[in-house]
């Protein structure tokens, strides 16, 4: 399997995808017509834009801008779904679009410090109370890393059971087809997307499993004795802990080693909840997504030349 280097997400009854700098959303309208809307995305490092090619320094402002880009893209998508579509002028226009910016922002910082809390700080707390009954701080990490994917896989079920996240997850499942599709060598129709796997290497949801493990790994080697000490490092390592996760994810995303297909197993197995069997109508959408920024028949062309070539 050939990488095609090209990631995306669900947004609300839709499908984005990113290829290098130019992305693409794809929406089913409430009418059943496919709207689709191109365009360019600037990193949040602005000039400085070579921090994204940085070993362990890119997966900080990669996961950054993962996060601006989601929003911006759910928020476009979800546009079609407003109960009332009001007609504004050109600068009415222009202060909501400011409202919605600093809306948007708030939300993203105010999402970002609760999961920190609640998959980060709070495993830790609940393992401490472990003290009484266990002595050591090393039988206690282990046991903060197993509540931490416990509180996770229980969140990302108990979200599941709702009846518009299972939408979304489907054309999550959507996405994973067709880079599955494309990097199998196959043409990107209804029918082969249909029967690729919803599952792929490179996912968030897998990342997120990698910066759980590689958090409990790192602070085996990170010891302090007070217990707000404890609480800052967990929050300090964040940074170095994305950027070690990414690496990893991307590695197992190109590779085809057994050993690393196995330690890929956890993430897959976890997208299971993440992902479901979209109906052909979602994957009618990821492609017209796909096709808007990538040319898959000239990666086809390529695919075959290096497989004939091995």
């Amino acid at each position: 399997m050939k990488s095609s280097n090209i990631g995306g997400q669900a947004v609300l009854e839709g499908v984005m995808m990113k290829n290098q700098d130019q992305y693409a959303v794809s929406v089913r309208k409430p009418d059943g017509e496919i709207e689709t809307m191109t365009d360019t995305y600037t990193s949040v490092t602005g000039k400085w834009k070579k921090l994204t090619q940085i070993p362990f320094v890119r997966g900080v402002f990669n996961f950054i801008d993962s996060l601006v880009l989601g929003m911006k893209t759910l928020a476009w998508s979800s546009s079609f779904y407003e109960e009332e579509v009001q007609v504004r002028t050109e600068e009415e226009a222009r202060k909501a679009k400011q409202k919605e910016d600093l809306f948007m922002g708030i939300t993203m910082v105010f999402s970002f410090v609760l999961a920190i809390g609640i998959f980060m700080i709070l495993p830790y707390f609940l393992s401490d109370l472990l003290k009484r009954w266990i002595a050591s701080y090393t039988v206690r990490l282990i046991f903060e890393g197993i509540i931490r994917i416990i509180i996770f896989v229980g969140y990302v079920a108990g979200i599941s059971l709702m009846e518009d996240i299972k939408r979304l997850y489907q054309y999550h499942g959507a996405e994973h087809k067709c880079i599955n599709c494309i990097e199998s060598g196959l043409p990107l129709t209804v029918e082969n997307v249909r029967k690729s796997s919803k599952e792929h290497k490179r996912c968030g949801t897998s990342f997120m499993l990698f910066v759980m493990i590689v958090g409990i790994v790192l602070l085996f080697f990170v010891r302090v004795e007070s217990m707000v000490m404890r609480v800052i490092v967990r929050i300090a390592l964040l940074p170095l802990i994305a950027g070690i996760s990414y690496e990893l994810i991307k590695w197992a995303g190109r590779s085809t080693n057994p050993i690393v297909c196995v330690l890929s197993k956890p993430g897959l197995w976890l997208q299971r909840l993440t992902t479901k069997e979209p109906d052909d109508s979602m994957i009618e959408v990821a492609i017209a997504s796909v096709e808007a920024v990538f040319d898959w028949k000239e990666f086809l062309h390529k695919y075959h030349n290096y497989q004939e070539e091995e």
